[in-house]
């Protein structure tokens, strides 16, 4: 099956001030290269397509970063949240399922999109990338998330979202507002016990501070040893 692809690209950023102050966050650089390039590595692998990146602050500047390449782009006039977002670029996208990345993180270790399109199936509504802790950097906080024998998500501390998923669109359909957080969606897929999750065998960094970019650079430097 082939799986379009969302890039989320279009918030302003606000936790990587100073460095968003003349840029959106995505084209802030780790390791000499924009987060949105690392991304886009990911999801440059066959069976994903078309691929779409969502743009709003200094969205101009990502049209011209993205400026010849096979990339749409899904322009917010307002800012949307992750689930408006994906509603709004579902023209672009098409029907069926969607992975969805964002857009300030870096991988260490297999690419895991392949891993992820190829766990997905029947019975599943939604599927996150999840990582235990002790893999995570960068990240402030608990957990998002726990999981059962079976894979199904629940809200909970022991699991972090990285930022990765597949997700069949339908509920979308049913939420009123414009702007709106998918987390409402997951909320509702967790009710009926159609959100799992997959832990995937590598190490993450969210890039969401500029104290985070040495962490970042840190762990691509260890994967490359």
């Amino acid at each position: 099956m082939r799986y379009p692809a969302l890039h989320f690209a279009a918030g302003r950023g606000t936790r990587m001030a100073p460095l968003t102050d003349d840029r959106p966050k995505p084209l802030v650089e780790v390791a000499g290269r924009a987060l949105l390039d690392h991304a886009l590595d990911l999801t440059d692998v066959p069976g994903i397509g078309p691929r779409v990146v969502n743009a709003h602050y200094r969205g101009e500047m990502l049209h011209a970063h993205l400026a010849g390449r096979d990339i749409a782009i899904s322009d917010e006039a307002t800012l949307l949240d992750t689930g408006g977002g994906l509603r709004h670029a579902l023209p672009l996208l098409g029907p069926g399922p969607v992975l969805t990345l964002n857009t300030d993180a870096v991988w260490r270790g297999s690419n895991p999109v392949p891993r992820i399109c190829d766990a997905f199936g029947d019975g599943i509504e939604g599927l996150l990338l999840v990582l235990p802790k002790s893999r995570v950097h960068g990240h402030v906080g608990a957990g998002d998330f726990s999981m059962d024998p079976q894979g199904r998500l629940t809200r909970g501390r022991d699991l972090v979202y990285t930022g990765l998923q597949i997700l069949r669109t339908d509920r979308l359909a049913d939420i009123p507002k414009e702007v709106f957080s998918l987390n409402l969606v997951w909320d509702r897929m967790i009710a009926a016990g159609t959100l799992h999750g997959l832990v995937w065998d590598g190490a993450w960094c969210d890039v969401g501070r500029p104290d985070t970019i040495p962490l970042a650079e840190a762990l691509l430097d260890r994967a490359h040893v």
